[in-house]
């Protein structure tokens, strides 16, 4: 946005504001989004915030590296943000869910872009969503460079916006781990969610919704409200499994999203190879046996709408299953062995 002139306006005259584009505002924004942008800055960012684009290179111990990209929303889970007025969490789960991808080919997320379009822009809003963003951020280590701030007036609802995002990671060609070493014999490491991450809400809604459970409840399973347990922020793993898989031999990462388990882990595993995944194996969250009996939800329904308590699956050899569990557990991450690679054709099998 152009800042606006202060030449004398015709009397009648229209402005953007007029049309319902408050340009003033969305320099406020980006003033406040340049602060909460320096606190995640990385050395390989050689561009500020507030120019048509950001430049960037590769880090300078990456030898041969390669490029990796990924682009992804929060979806209805905004629905809860917009019914609680609350909106400092869903900009961590922006992060997440675009962080996570590129993790899984073991690619260390260097910077992020986001997307935020409104019909009206209000800055506290939309700042409270930025500062999750950057936090986001904070914890994938990665630096927020930029993004687009869209102001289009009768578009979204009063109150509403959507958010897209955007991040680009790099990896040692090398290092790349794309499940080609997998083989039967290899053990599966769950580590677990933090709840439903950004997935399933859809269903989740459908299930309030006939209830008619106020998200204000307190449910005493949950030990907390309802709206508090469904806007937890998804977990991001960039830290530690990057940790991990410099020191020890990762051959597959399935991140569990939208499809479950039986959607998300045949994604990595290389031809003639079946996972075998026990159930009980890993602890379950008290919100899956909520919406199960809430809803009723079939069993067969909840393992290819929702994670199940599981963010992220690592493929390893056997010998170092052990190896692979006292590093995470050195670093207060829990993790646990939940099945096993069996020959067969690519699918799953939860047992």
């Amino acid at each position: 946005m152009a800042r606006a002139s202060n030449r004398r306006k015709r009397a009648g005259a229209i402005t953007y504001r007029h049309a319902g584009v408050d340009i003033d505002a969305g320099d406020r924004l980006v003033d406040s989004i340049a602060e909460l942008a320096k606190r995640t800055r990385r050395p390989e960012v050689l561009s500020s915030i507030g120019g048509f684009a950001a430049a960037f290179r590769a880090p300078r111990r990456m030898r041969s590296p390669i490029f990796v990209t990924s682009t992804d929303g929060v979806g209805t889970k905004l629905r809860i943000a917009f019914d609680l007025d609350r909106h400092d969490t869903v900009g961590i789960d922006l992060v997440a869910m675009n962080v996570n991808d590129v993790l899984a080919l073991g690619a260390e997320p260097l910077v992020f872009l986001d997307y935020f379009a409104t019909g009206r822009l209000d800055v506290r809003r939309a700042a409270a969503v930025v500062s999750g963003i950057a936090e986001g951020c904070r914890r994938a280590g990665c630096a927020l460079v930029g993004g687009e701030t869209a102001e289009m007036p009768s578009f979204y609802a009063d109150g509403e916006y959507d958010l897209a995002g955007f991040v680009v990671a790099a990896v040692e060609r090398a290092r790349v781990i794309d499940g080609r070493r997998v083989r039967p014999g290899h053990v599966f490491v769950g580590l677990p969610s933090s709840g439903l991450h950004s997935n399933g809400y859809s269903l989740v809604r459908a299930i309030v919704a006939r209830r008619r459970t106020p998200l204000t409840r307190r449910i005493a399973e949950l030990g907390r409200t309802l709206g508090e347990e469904l806007l937890e922020p998804t977990r991001i793993y960039v830290r530690t499994v990057l940790a991990l898989a410099a020191r020890h031999r990762v051959d597959a990462i399935a991140h569990i999203t939208g499809g479950g388990i039986e959607g998300n882990l045949p994604r990595v595993m290389p031809k003639g190879c079946r996972a075998r995944v026990r159930r009980g194996s890993w602890p379950s969250l008290p919100i899956f046996e909520w919406l199960r009996r809430m809803g009723p939800i079939e069993p067969s329904e909840m393992d290819r709408t929702l994670n199940q308590g599981l963010g992220l699956i690592l493929a390893v050899p056997a010998a170092e299953a052990d190896r692979v569990l006292a590093f995470l557990r050195r670093r207060r991450e829990p993790a646990y062995v939940i099945g096993e690679v069996v020959r067969g054709e690519p699918g799953v099998d939860l047992t």
